[in-house]
C-alpha cells in the first residue's frame, strides 16, 4: 500500500510504498476470494478488514426429510430440536431438545435498558430547564448526561450484538449436529405483543429475535442449509401429537417459579414444557407445508406464508415406542435351581486369630471376617473419638469435682451415643518388625 511520509503530502515524492504481510485465520477457506482489504486503527494497533467470497452449497426450498425447529421463547430465548420425516409420512423426533439460556445476559440488558431510561428522562428534564440556553447552569450537566447516554447505548449495543451470534451460532451447530438440512423458525413479524402490556412488549423487543434470524441465515448459508419462516399460530397452544388444545399449569419441578411452563394435553395425555411441545409443532408444520415454501424475489429469503388445513392435519409427531427390547435372549434353557426362602448368614471360614498382649482395655480383635479383599468403611473411619478421663485420684464419688468427670452417658447405659471410650484403630499400634499383616489379620511367623 501507499503511505505518505509527511501529514500534508503535496506531491508524489511524500508518498511511499509500505508492505504489511497480514495472517489469515483459519477460518478463512484455502479457496477463497480475497477482496481489498480496509485498515484502520484500534488502540494503537493495525486492524485489516478483509472481505472474501468463496463457493457454498445451494439451499434446496423442498425435499427435507430431516429438519430443526426452533421456538422463540421470554425466559428461556431458543429452544429447538430435531425431527424426521419417514417414507410413509410419519414425523418422529430422534431427541428431546436443547434450550439456549440466556437468563444473564437477559438480566443485563434490562438492567442497561432501565439505566438508559432513566437518564434520557433526566436529560430530557434538564432540556426544559436549560431552554436551548447555552449560558445556563445545568448545560454542562447536560452534555455529560448525553455523553453517558451514548455510553449506555454502545454496551446494549455490543452485548445484543454479541447475543445475537452466540445464538445463531449455537441454532446452526445444532442443526449441523443433528443431519439437519432446513431450519424452521417462527415468524417474526406476527409476533408482535399487541395488548399483552407494556411490560411484556419491552421484553418482546429486547429479544432481539431479528438480528439472531439474520446471523442464523448468514451461518447456515455457509453450511448449506436453508433458514424458512413459518407462521406461528397455536404452536404453544395445540399438542404436538394430537393437535388438542393443552392446558397450561405450573412446572411441576419448580411450583413457586409464577409462570406456566407446563403443558397437559388432556386428549393423549402428552405433558412437558411448552416450548418443547412449540418446537416440535413448528418442526412438523415446516416439513408438512415444505411444498407450500416461497422465496422472496427482494430479500431472497424462503417463508412458508399460508397454512392448509389439510396438510396440518398430518403435521403430528408420532410418539416413540415405550416398550424396552433386550438384545439378549432371555428364553429358558434348563431347570430353574431353588433358592431358599431365607438366604444362609454369612459365616467366617476361620476364628479370629488372637493378637499381640498389649496392655489392659484393650479392645479384642472381634469377628474379623478373613475372606474380605478390604476392609470395611467402619474400620477405615478415624475413630479417634472423645474419651472421659476418669477421675483424679484422691476425690471421693460425692466431691463436685468427681462428678464434673463421670461418664454420665456410659453410667445411664447409653454407650457411644453421648460418650465412648475407645482404642486407637489397629494400623496405628507400633507392630513388631517381623509380624506381616494382611486383610486386617494379624499373625505371626
Amino acid at each position: 500500500m501507499q503511505l505518505p511520509t509527511r501529514p500534508d503530502p503535496r506531491s508524489y515524492r511524500d508518498w511511499t510504498w509500505v508492505a504489511c504481510p497480514v495472517i489469515l485465520p483459519p477460518t478463512v477457506p484455502a479457496r477463497a476470494v480475497l477482496h481489498l482489504p480496509t485498515l484502520r486503527l484500534d488502540q494503537g494497533r493495525v486492524r485489516v478488514d478483509l472481505a472474501y467470497t468463496h463457493a457454498v452449497p445451494k439451499a434446496a426450498r423442498t425435499g427435507h426429510t430431516v429438519a430443526l425447529g426452533v421456538d422463540w421463547g421470554l425466559n428461556t430465548l431458543l429452544s429447538c430440536g430435531a425431527a424426521r420425516l419417514h417414507d410413509d409420512g410419519r414425523i418422529t423426533t430422534p431427541g428431546a431438545g436443547a434450550m439456549f439460556r440466556a437468563a444473564g445476559v437477559l438480566a443485563k440488558q434490562h438492567r442497561l435498558r432501565r439505566q438508559g431510561e432513566r437518564l434520557q428522562a433526566k436529560a430530557d428534564r434538564y432540556r426544559q430547564l436549560t431552554g436551548g440556553d447555552e449560558q445556563h447552569a445545568l448545560t454542562a450537566r447536560h452534555a455529560i448526561l448525553n455523553d453517558e447516554i451514548h455510553r449506555v447505548a454502545a454496551r446494549r449495543s455490543n452485548l445484543n450484538e454479541a447475543l445475537a451470534w452466540a445464538a445463531a451460532r449455537w441454532a446452526v451447530d445444532q442443526a449441523v449436529t443433528a443431519g439437519a438440512s432446513v431450519i424452521y423458525v417462527e415468524d417474526l413479524r406476527s409476533m408482535e405483543a399487541r395488548g399483552m402490556g407494556r411490560t411484556h412488549n419491552t421484553r418482546m423487543a429486547q429479544t432481539v429475535r431479528g438480528q439472531i434470524t439474520d446471523r442464523m441465515r448468514h451461518l447456515a448459508t455457509e453450511a448449506g442449509i436453508a433458514v424458512v419462516t413459518v407462521p406461528p399460530r397455536n404452536t404453544s397452544r395445540h399438542c404436538p401429537l394430537c393437535l388438542a388444545p393443552l392446558r397450561h399449569r405450573k412446572a411441576p419441578d419448580v411450583p413457586t417459579v409464577p409462570g406456566w411452563k407446563w403443558a397437559l394435553c388432556p386428549g393423549c395425555g402428552w405433558q412437558g414444557d411448552r416450548d418443547q411441545g412449540a418446537w416440535q409443532r413448528i418442526a412438523a408444520r415446516g416439513l408438512a407445508h415444505q411444498a407450500k415454501t416461497a422465496t422472496d424475489r427482494t430479500t431472497g429469503t424462503m417463508v412458508i406464508r399460508t397454512i392448509v388445513d389439510r396438510l396440518e392435519a398430518g403435521a403430528v409427531i408420532t410418539p416413540a415406542a415405550t416398550g424396552r427390547t433386550s438384545r439378549r435372549d432371555r428364553s429358558k434353557k434348563g431347570p430353574t435351581r431353588p433358592k431358599p426362602t431365607r438366604p444362609a448368614p454369612r459365616r467366617r471360614r476361620t476364628p479370629s486369630p488372637a493378637g499381640p498382649s498389649d496392655r489392659a482395655g484393650q479392645r479384642p480383635e472381634g469377628h474379623a471376617h478373613t475372606d474380605r479383599l478390604r476392609l470395611p468403611r467402619a474400620a477405615r473411619r478415624h475413630q479417634g473419638v472423645t474419651t472421659i478421663s476418669p477421675p483424679p485420684p484422691g476425690l471421693r464419688p460425692g466431691d463436685r469435682a468427681a462428678g464434673r468427670h463421670r461418664p454420665r452417658g456410659a453410667a445411664l447405659g447409653a454407650g457411644f451415643h453421648l460418650h465412648a471410650h475407645a482404642t486407637p484403630p489397629r494400623w496405628e499400634q507400633v507392630l513388631p518388625p517381623d509380624t506381616p499383616v494382611r486383610l486386617g489379620i494379624t499373625q505371626r511367623i
